[in-house]
């Protein structure tokens, strides 16, 4: 079993370059089966999710090539088959290839998809605009057959019930190559949305609207190969901002877009932290006293859920009482039971979380219950006194480029740490 083991406690200094952005590479390599071309991205994440899509995209039939953070994926040998159940079942943002062989193939055969297990977040919105453009649904054993029988999908008015960033990228997937005009209202406005809208329009797509909340798409025949550099990603500025207050003496995080973190971060000035905003980086000084403030997500522009988890080691170092609603992941409490097995004063009640603060933290063994919960143990471990020993880090893997090398450079005493050691 392999492991991270921190020896908290050292404060840090330097800086770090954020990553591209996770939840929007996922999506951009399966949107890549679209394409009548090479198309290559740069700024691309070195996560196991990367790993995991490129093995499917090759199983396909696409040639990948990958220099440092550049892939160059050739998909036009990608043939019509069920997808592999096992690669697809490792991550949530697999189901993005039900609107891309849609798009390209008006069937899609493919496992049901994986990730984290954050409680019920079922795909029945974007089953309902695969059906609303032509498609019907079966199920073969473990797989989810869409089929439009034979015909090219076509355009439809769609109203979103919820506002879903991977209902909206999916239903945006499938539409750019249908016949006719494709509306979708209520629909999320992520900058990871936007990030996917300006690659499938490099490629020839007509798509209007991303960022707001009604997206038009008419469809195209074809798609041309293009070139694509994938915007930082928030999550991990958040979490190293976080991680910043939490531990640092001066740390400059760099490769940062401020106006896509503005909800985070006045949640942070509102605790003292204190910050110099730049074009492009944000650098967080050495904190004193922190006040206890109470934090509730919503879909963007709002406090990002992917943030809840991260900020919760910080929140603990603030003198008070506060609370953590999580409206988009009810389930979203697996650190809790970490942070208090390291001696925080923080627990569940009902669907809030309630913690005291400050509260010391002490070395102990935990684990990462998901992605995000991982980013929270690590904070906590470079906070605490003594060891901490932390398992299930392939969740970290997942969603943190070089997270070991990122925090060494910054001073750490990380080592990621193989179970035959």
């Amino acid at each position: 079993m392999r492991k991270i083991v921190i020896n908290g406690g050292r404060p840090l200094k330097g800086s770090v370059t954020i990553s591209g952005a996770k939840n929007s590479v996922v999506a951009l390599i399966p949107a890549i089966i679209l394409a009548d071309g090479i198309v290559s991205l740069d700024g691309v994440p070195d996560i196991s999710d990367v790993d995991s899509l490129i093995d499917i995209m090759e199983t396909m039939g696409a040639t990948v090539k990958r220099s440092g953070d550049s892939l160059e994926i050739d998909p036009r040998g990608v043939k019509d088959m069920p997808m592999p159940f096992g690669k697809i079942n490792s991550l949530r943002a697999s189901y993005y290839f039900y609107g891309s062989l849609l798009g390209r193939f008006g069937q899609a055969i493919v496992g049901l998809p994986g990730g984290c297990d954050l409680g019920p977040r079922p795909i029945d919105l974007h089953l309902k605009a695969f059906e609303a453009m032509g498609a019907t649904m079966t199920y073969e054993g473990q797989n989810m057959h869409l089929s439009t029988n034979g015909k090219r999908i076509h355009g439809a008015h769609i109203f979103m019930d919820t506002v879903s960033v991977g209902a909206t990228i999916n239903t945006m997937l499938a539409a750019v190559k249908a016949k006719g005009r494709t509306v979708i209202e209520n629909a999320a406005r992520e900058p990871e949305i936007i990030d996917v809208a300006t690659l499938l329009n490099n490629m020839g797509a007509h798509v209007r609207g991303a960022g707001t909340e009604v997206i038009t798409i008419e469809g195209v025949d074809k798609l041309h190969g293009t070139r694509h550099q994938v915007i930082p990603d928030r999550i991990e500025a958040g979490t190293y901002i976080a991680l910043a207050a939490a531990v640092g003496e001066g740390i400059r995080i760099d490769n940062v877009l401020y106006e896509h973190l503005e909800g985070f971060i006045a949640k942070l000035e509102a605790m003292g932290v204190r910050m110099t905003v730049s074009e492009d980086s944000i650098f967080v000084e050495k904190q004193d006293k922190l006040k206890a403030v109470s934090v509730k997500t919503s879909p963007y522009p709002g406090f990002a859920t992917d943030l809840q988890q991260p900020i919760t080691p910080l929140l603990l170092k603030a003198e008070g009482t506060g609370t953590i609603t999580d409206t988009i992941y009810e389930k979203r409490v697996g650190h809790v039971q970490e942070l208090a097995n390291m001696g925080a004063d923080i627990r569940v009640l009902g669907s809030r979380i309630s913690y005291q603060g400050p509260s010391k933290l002490n070395g102990t063994h935990v684990k990462a219950t998901d992605l995000r919960a991982g980013a929270a143990m690590v904070i906590a471990g470079l906070m605490a006194e003594g060891q901490t020993e932390i398992t299930n880090i392939e969740f970290i893997l997942r969603g943190y480029s070089n997270i070991i090398e990122k925090l060494k450079d910054l001073g750490a005493d990380i080592e990621l740490i193989d179970g035959a050691e």
